[in-house]
């Protein structure tokens, strides 16, 4: 699929397994956030919507305002945060790099790239919609 050129329809006919789709109040801001910590593709960025990668990875961020006759729209405008609760988790980021691109940025540090017993050096970091995106790499064995 060209995610470059790809039509509403054609995005929709062509997706598959799991989908990751976060409402934001900024989308360009978010794109521009995840490109800079996590080096992920965007693709037809506008200030409604973005396709991004993260390897063979596809999410989607769609504004508020796109979800005007979706049945979330009304859940999602009576919240101030939207992603707590919700961890998403980048396996193959290094969290050391991750975090100091963060910081530099601004964002919140829930938690430094930490090792972890269930076999994973990961760290926590606050985006400003309150999505927490976990970067990790295995530990050495």
């Amino acid at each position: 699929m060209d995610l470059d050129r790809v039509s509403p329809d054609g995005m929709g006919r062509g997706l598959r397994g799991l989908g990751l789709n976060l409402l934001v109040r900024d989308v360009e801001g978010q794109v521009a956030l995840l490109r800079a910590i996590f080096e992920m593709g965007a693709h037809q960025v506008s200030a409604d919507f973005a396709i991004l990668t993260y390897g063979d990875e596809v999410l989607q961020l769609h504004s508020d305002g796109t979800y005007h006759s979706n049945p979330l729209g009304p859940v999602v405008a009576a919240v101030d945060a939207r992603g707590p609760g919700v961890e998403i988790r980048l396996y193959d980021t290094d969290p050391d790099v991750a975090v100091t691109r963060a910081r530099e940025l601004g964002l919140e540090i829930l938690q430094e790239a930490t090792d972890k017993p269930h076999g994973l050096r990961e760290a926590y970091i606050v985006f400003p919609d309150g999505y927490v995106w976990v970067p990790s790499q295995p530990l050495p064995a």
